[in-house]
C-alpha cells in the first residue's frame, strides 16, 4: 500500500489503534508554558572581529549605495527631518544613524497579549515563540492531495494550532483562503483567529487598511480599548535588495502607530535576491532591517520591532529555491549574533523544506533549519510547523509533525536539570551494583516527566506495528488530526464581543465590491 493512502483506506486494518490513541493524547490539551525560555547558550558562529566586519559593512551598504522607500513621501519627509540623505526614492544614512536610532528607542522585550491572559508571550531576550507557516496558496493533507486553501482549512488550521502546545502564536495568514476575495479575506483571517483560538496572532499587512481593519478587529476583541497594548506581531517583508515597498511601509506605519509589533524583515534567497556569500548576504538583511526598524523608531519611538530574517539559497543550475542547506543555517546563525549586538529581538528560521509531501527530504531539511534555528536563540520563529513546497503549501500532516519536533526542542532548549533531583545521587546510593534503574525510587518518581513523548514517533516492535496497521509517520498524523478536529473545543468567546466583531466584519465587506487585489 503506497504511503499517499491515509489510514482509513487500509482495508483489513485498524484506522485507530496506537495512532488512534496518540491523536487522543494530542488533543487533551497538554499543560505547557505559553513560551519557551532558553536556557541554552546562544552558539556564535563568529568572532567579535569577524561580526563588526560585516557591520562595517552594512553601514557602507547604508551610507554608500542607500535603501529605496517606495512610493511613501511620509517616510521620505521622516528621514529627511532625521537627517538622511533623500534623492528621490532612495535613502542614504550617515554611519551609524540607523542602529544608534534603533538602540536608543526599540525595546530588547516586549509582551505581546493574549485574549487569554495565560498565553500572553514574551518576545526577546532569552525566550522563544514558535508560529506556524505563513502565507501559502495551497493545502495538502494524504487524503485530498495538494488544492487552492480555503476558509475552511484556513479555520481548521487555526483549530488545529490552537490544540498544539509547542505552537505558541495562532499565526498570520496560515494559508491563504482563495475562496474569499483578496481584499475582504483578512477580515475572515483576522476573525477566524479571534473566534477559534486565544492564542496570540499576527494581522494583516498586504494594504494600510487591512492592518488599520486588523486593529479595529483586535480592539473590539480586547474589550473595546487596547489601552496600548501590543496584541499583534505582524510581518514587514522587505522587497530585497535594499528596497521597501510601499504595501508594506504602509502596514508598518498603521501598526507603528497602534504601538503593535513589527517584524521588519528582509526576504533574501542567496543569489537572487543578495550575492552569493554568507557574510555579504548577512551584511545586506543587517543593512535592510536597520533601515526598517529606524523608520519605525521615528514613526513612534518605542514602538516594539523586532530584527527578522528570512535567508535561504537557491540553486545555480535551476534558479529554484533550496531549503535545510548548510549555508542558510550559517546565515541564522550569524544573523542572530548581529541582532543581540544591536539589541532588538529576532526572527528567522522555521522548518523549511522543498519537498512536496511529508517525506525523508521534508524531514531532513526540516531537521537542518530547525536545529541552527534553536542553537542561535532566534526569539520569533515564523513557518515554525506546517511548511512544505518550498512554502507554497502548507500540509496538514506535516504541520503535525513539525509540532511533535518542536516539543522535543523545548526540552533540548530548556538546558540540563542540575537541581539535587536531576543529579540523581540517590539513585547511585541506593541501587545495588549490577541492578537496573527499573525499580529504583528515583526511577518511579520521575518516569512519567523523564522523556520527551513524541506523538507521532513508533518505537513499537515490528510485530505491533504491523498488527496496528503498519502506518508510516505521515498516516499517524492523518489520523492526529483528524481526532483533533472531531474534539476541537471552542475557547470562550463573549456573545456581545462576538457580534460586534461579526458587524464589524460584514460591514467592512459591504462598503467594497470584491477585488482580485
Amino acid at each position: 500500500m503506497s504511503p499517499e493512502h491515509s489510514s482509513e483506506e487500509r482495508k483489513g486494518r485498524r484506522s485507530g489503534g496506537r495512532a488512534g490513541r496518540q491523536a487522543v493524547r494530542a488533543a487533551s490539551g497538554a499543560k505547557t508554558s505559553p513560551y519557551l525560555v532558553r536556557n541554552l547558550p546562544p552558539v556564535d558562529m563568529l568572532d567579535d572581529a569577524a561580526l563588526s566586519q560585516i557591520e562595517e559593512n552594512a553601514e557602507s551598504i547604508l551610507a554608500e549605495v542607500g535603501i529605496a522607500f517606495q512610493e511613501t513621501p511620509e517616510a521620505l519627509d521622516l528621514w529627511r527631518q532625521a537627517g538622511a540623505s533623500v534623492e528621490g526614492e532612495l535613502v542614504k544614512f550617515p554611519k551609524g544613524m540607523c542602529r544608534e536610532i534603533v538602540r536608543q528607542n526599540a525595546p530588547k522585550s516586549y509582551i505581546q497579549h493574549a485574549r487569554n491572559s495565560e498565553r500572553s508571550v514574551k518576545i526577546g531576550e532569552n525566550t522563544t515563540v514558535f508560529a506556524p507557516n505563513y502565507g501559502s496558496p495551497f493545502v495538502m493533507d494524504l487524503d485530498n492531495g495538494r488544492r487552492y486553501g480555503t476558509i475552511e482549512d484556513f479555520q481548521n488550521i487555526v483549530k488545529l494550532v490552537y490544540g498544539l502546545p509547542h505552537l505558541h502564536l495562532s499565526g498570520g495568514t496560515v494559508c491563504e483562503p482563495v475562496d474569499s476575495p483578496v481584499n475582504k479575506r483578512h477580515l475572515d483571517m483576522v476573525y477566524s483567529h479571534i473566534k477559534y483560538s486565544d492564542k496570540p496572532y499576527m494581522g494583516s499587512v498586504t494594504a494600510s487598511e487591512r492592518a488599520a481593519d486588523s486593529i479595529e478587529l483586535s480592539r473590539i476583541a480586547f474589550g473595546g480599548d487596547l489601552q496600548d497594548r501590543t496584541v499583534m506581531t505582524s510581518l514587514i517583508n522587505a522587497s530585497s535588495p535594499l528596497r521597501w515597498d510601499a504595501t508594506m511601509l504602509g502596514a508598518a506605519t498603521e501598526y507603528a502607530r497602534a504601538n503593535q509589533a513589527a517584524i521588519m524583515s528582509p526576504f533574501i534567497l542567496a543569489g537572487a535576491m543578495s550575492p552569493v556569500t554568507v557574510a555579504g548576504l548577512c551584511a545586506q538583511a543587517l543593512a535592510e532591517a536597520l533601515s526598517g526598524m529606524a523608520y519605525y523608531q521615528l514613526v513612534r519611538p518605542g514602538a516594539p520591532v523586532i530584527f527578522g530574517t528570512f535567508a535561504s539559497s537557491m540553486s545555480m543550475a535551476t534558479g529554484a529555491p533550496t531549503f535545510g542547506t548548510p549555508e542558510a543555517g550559517q546565515a541564522i546563525n550569524v544573523m542572530a549574533s548581529l541582532a543581540r549586538r544591536v539589541g532588538v529581538p529576532f526572527r528567522s528560521g522555521g522548518q523549511f523544506t522543498a519537498s512536496k509531501y511529508p517525506d525523508a527530504q521534508a524531514a531532513y531539511e526540516s531537521a537542518s533549519t530547525l536545529l541552527p534555528t534553536i542553537n542561535a536563540g532566534v526569539n520569533f520563529v515564523l513557518h515554525a510547523a506546517g511548511w512544505q513546497e518550498g512554502g507554497l503549501a502548507l500540509g496538514y500532516e506535516k504541520l503535525i509533525m513539525d509540532a511533535d519536533q518542536l516539543g522535543m526542542m523545548e526540552v533540548y532548549a530548556r538546558g540540563i536539570d542540575m537541581s539535587e533531583n536531576g543529579q540523581a545521587m540517590d539513585a547511585f546510593r541506593t541501587n545495588a551494583h549490577g541492578d537496573h534503574f527499573l525499580g529504583n525510587a528515583h526511577t518511579l518518581a520521575n518516569f512519567e516527566t523523564a522523556f520527551y513523548r513524541s506523538t507521532i514517533a513508533d518505537n513499537n516492535s515490528f510485530e505491533q506495528w504491523t498488527d496496528e496497521g503498519s502506518l508510516t509517520a505521515a498516516q499517524r498524523a492523518n489520523a492526529q488530526w483528524k481526532q483533533m478536529l472531531r474534539d476541537y473545543e471552542a475557547p470562550p468567546l463573549d456573545d456581545a464581543i462576538d457580534a460586534e466583531l461579526q458587524d464589524f466584519v460584514n460591514r467592512r465587506k459591504s462598503e467594497m465590491p470584491d477585488a482580485s487585489y
